[in-house]
């Protein structure tokens, strides 16, 4: 439960037959607005087939028992940023707890699921890392036991990565503590192709707490159904400042209103913008939106009287692991999907709401796919020998504060070098300092005993040199990738493809 998932506030886009062509909506409408938002990368075949199993993915999640918001009869859709219509299903602002309730729930009444908590996967297992000459294939998962300390082996000719994003590489972010971007590390580490990982979406409205110190006055998210709703951004003077950017105003694509609103605090050196619901009616925030109201309260704030203060974090992984529709990856029996995936459908810039469309369209598919083609040699993949985990050394206690030191540095350099408007210069200095770091880390890693925080420093480095890498390959401007260096756009778009092998 402590996933992007569980976290996710707006909801799900889909259009539904039963309701599309009273709101004049349509699937083309859908993929188009995907289609602009995505910045000329997305891949419109990938496009198609998840937005029209929309209606296959609502029908089960209802089936999970998932309950969305109904109004006179009929599911209560909202619009949001780059949507052209009222399409989002929601259940108030926790529908993606509510989806990953009832999804959790049916599975610990599933017989012979075996669920294992408190598990942290290490390293991927693979027949090249074996040094074995056949074709390249996943073997199975090193897993530690995070209550035990122990690392065993999980064998599988199938492995899927459902695991999220990074946002925690960066020093603001809105997703939880464990988005530590393990499933492209892992996948790297594997020989998996990477892609785009250069177009981090950074949420335009997340709480600015003037009270509090350090990251935490930066991490909690205000959805974008908010300004779906009728939700204005203004500077300190009251101004639509958004308006000045795109004619779209607050409701334009995250990765233009992030950018209106990364160069209005630096214009006017304010800490923050404003998010202005003051116009809405008595109650509505709190009947609408409870989690996001009653928090704000629990701050000190009433955003029926007080208009809410906000800075862009980082929030969402547009690249990833590069798999197709169905999670298939370019390393034999390894698929992904979900966040960690890198598939077209995002392109540049998601749209909002598209994730929990994607995840759902992608594990109903990615299911499919496996059952359908089990793997010949399976006997003899279970006979290969596979080696025992050995622990590094156990290093003096004194010595961790090093790791937590390291930690702190990613995130830091990777908010001031590589976040909303980058330059070559500024990349180049996260490029050497992340070397450095990456030789640290490799020595705290064979010199310790494995933990959790060590795994994810080592995961977290990882992942912020693919994301320099790839926006150093990037010599342009294009949707999330914005540098004042390359300000124009390329003729022909082009995926930024990392190979390790």
């Amino acid at each position: 439960m402590e996933s992007n998932t569980a976290w996710a506030q707006g909801g799900i886009a889909a259009v539904l037959s039963e309701t599309a062509r009273d709101l004049g909506d349509s699937t083309e409408n859908h993929i188009a607005d995907t289609l602009d938002a995505g910045a000329g990368l997305c891949k419109e075949s990938v496009v198609r087939a998840i937005v029209e199993d929309g209606n296959n993915t609502i029908e089960d999640l209802l089936g999970y028992g998932v309950d969305f918001d109904h109004q006179g009869g009929n599911f209560s859709l909202c619009k949001e940023g780059g949507h052209s219509h009222r399409r989002i299903l929601h259940t108030r602002d926790t529908t993606g707890y509510a989806i990953a309730t009832a999804i959790l729930e049916r599975a610990r009444q599933t017989p012979n699921l075996t669920l294992l908590d408190h598990q942290f996967a290490v390293d991927l297992i693979t027949t090249g890392k074996l040094g074995m000459v056949t074709d390249d294939r996943v073997l199975g998962a090193y897993v530690l036991d995070k209550a035990t300390g122990q690392v065993r082996i999980i064998r599988s000719d199938r492995v899927i990565l459902a695991s999220g994003g990074c946002g925690k590489v960066y020093l603001y972010t809105t997703n939880p503590d464990s988005a530590t971007g393990d499933g492209v590390a892992m996948a790297w580490r594997a020989g998996a192709d990477i892609a785009n990982m250069e177009f981090v979406q950074f949420h335009p409205t997340c709480f600015y707490n003037p009270a509090a110190n350090g990251a935490e006055a930066r991490s909690f998210l205000v959805s974008e159904a908010v300004r779906g709703e009728g939700a204005i951004l203004i500077n300190h003077k009251g101004e639509d400042f958004t308006l000045q950017h795109d004619p779209r105003g607050s409701l334009a694509p995250r990765d233009i209103v992030a950018r209106a609103i990364d160069y209005e605090i630096k214009r006017t050196g304010a800490p923050c913008v404003y998010l202005d619901v003051r116009h809405k009616p008595k109650g509505f925030m709190a009947n609408r939106f409870p989690y996001i109201y009653e928090t704000l309260l629990g701050f000190g704030l009433d955003c029926e009287k007080q208009p809410i203060p906000v800075v862009p974090a980082a929030h969402y992984q547009c690249g990833g692991v590069v798999a197709e529709v169905n999670g298939r990856t370019t390393l034999r029996g390894l698929y992904a999907i979900g966040e960690v995936a890198s598939t077209g459908l995002h392109g540049a810039n998601r749209l909002a709401s598209n994730s929990l469309l994607e995840g759902n369209v992608m594990a109903r598919r990615c299911l499919d796919e496996m059952l359908a083609h089990t793997h010949p040699g399976r006997g003899v993949l279970e006979e290969i020998d596979i080696p025992a985990w050995e622990h590094g050394d156990t290093a003096a206690p004194d010595e961790l504060v090093v790791i937590y030191h390291n930690w702190d540095e990613i995130r830091r350099l990777m908010w001031d070098y590589v976040s909303i408007v980058r330059t070559d210069n500024r990349l180049r200095r996260a490029a050497t300092r992340l070397k450095n770091l990456k030789k640290e880390v490799r020595e705290f890693y064979w010199g310790h005993r494995v933990n959790a925080d060590i795994l994810e420093l080592r995961n977290l480095v990882a992942v912020a040199s693919l994301i320099v890498d790839c926006a150093l390959r990037r010599r342009e401007s294009r949707g999330l990738h914005f540098t004042t260096d390359h300000t124009g756009l390329k003729p022909k778009a082009v995926d930024t493809v990392l190979r390790k092998f």
